[in-house]
């Protein structure tokens, strides 16, 4: 089988969706009644999706994953921008057991977020 220059560019378009997807996209409720539609403001939720985590006011770019062994854990350099600011942190990002939820741990806090269901069709 013989692929042309075509076939490898039509492929490779998709490529870079596939690299920049994260383990860890979706949306999550900051409290447990939190507002799923609203995303980033409070009494909303959080997202992350591509590698950009979108919180209250403030987008952080996740750069750098460093896989933590035995851990189903990835830390990140989180990149963020909000109210006039720019700064740069380290988070660990770590799904919870059930699988259902995001534990995400930056310097002195710990949070646990619940998975926002996906919109019926």
């Amino acid at each position: 089988m013989r692929l042309s220059l075509t076939d490898i560019s039509f492929g490779l378009a998709f490529l870079p969706a596939a690299l920049w997807a994260s383990p860890y996209d979706g949306v999550y409720k900051q409290t447990a009644n939190a507002e799923c539609a609203l995303v980033g403001v409070d009494g909303g939720s959080l997202k992350i999706e591509e590698n950009i985590f979108y919180g209250v006011e403030v987008e952080c770019h996740m750069i750098n994953p460093v896989e933590v062994e035995d851990m189903n854990a990835t830390i990140y350099e989180m990149q963020c921008s909000g109210e006039g600011e720019a700064w740069t942190e380290r988070a660990m990002l770590m799904p919870d057991a059930q699988g259902t939820g995001l534990y995400m741990i930056w310097s002195g806090y710990a949070f646990r977020y619940d998975r926002c269901e996906a919109p019926d069709s």
